[in-house]
């Protein structure tokens, strides 16, 4: 009986993640009796695996980050740093556009420092390719690393953004963080770019 209780349990935590997924996707002000009902639960049984929609929304968050940080690991980094940057914002910006307005949810819902917490795993990959293009070059040297991490990191999010508010399309997005960022990134006075 317990083993049974504890399958159904699994199982509803899985269809609220999914839904929750899902619905903070599309709308980061979803209600959580919206997210219940997509699940197919109760409110009593939503609240009985998480204590409250910060609390959901952070597993939701928490899981997103493992799925994309999975997948940027198989984006090749090799050969030119631009283009090896161009490949992994093209993968991220496709994730971040997958998770839609979730990004929304989580800076509504979650302490900063928590938000910004969840996403160092995904930073790390960053890292070494911003490293390797400020080494040879590529990459502009007189600003300090984490800041140019920061700006990758909201430029994903500025787009996420722009896009739920309607003021770009998700197909102009993926280009526009590329150059941005890029631009960025490129030493003043560079002929690279």
């Amino acid at each position: 009986m317990t083993t049974l209780k504890r399958a159904d349990a699994r199982k509803n935590i899985e269809s609220i993640m999914d839904a929750a997924t899902t619905c903070l996707a599309r709308d980061p002000d979803v209600s959580v009796a919206e997210i219940a009902k997509v699940a197919g639960v109760g409110r009593v049984t939503l609240y009985g695996h998480f204590e409250s929609r910060a609390a959901l929304v952070t597993q939701v968050v928490e899981r997103a980050i493992r799925h994309s940080d999975e997948q940027l690991g198989a984006i090749d980094l090799d050969g030119d740093p631009r283009t090896a940057l161009s490949r992994l914002l093209e993968a991220s910006w496709q994730l971040t556009q997958q998770y839609g307005a979730l990004i929304v949810a989580a800076e509504q819902s979650m302490p900063h420092e928590q938000f910004q917490a969840v996403h160092l795993g995904l930073l790390d990959r960053w890292k070494p390719l911003m490293e390797r293009g400020r080494r040879d070059g590529s990459f502009r040297d007189d600003q300090p690393l984490e800041w140019q991490l920061t700006l990758l990191q909201s430029v994903l999010h500025a787009a996420s953004g722009a896009v739920y508010r309607g003021e770009i399309k998700a197909s102009e997005a993926g280009g526009l963080v590329d150059g941005t960022v890029q631009a960025a990134l490129t030493a003043p006075g560079s002929t690279r770019g």
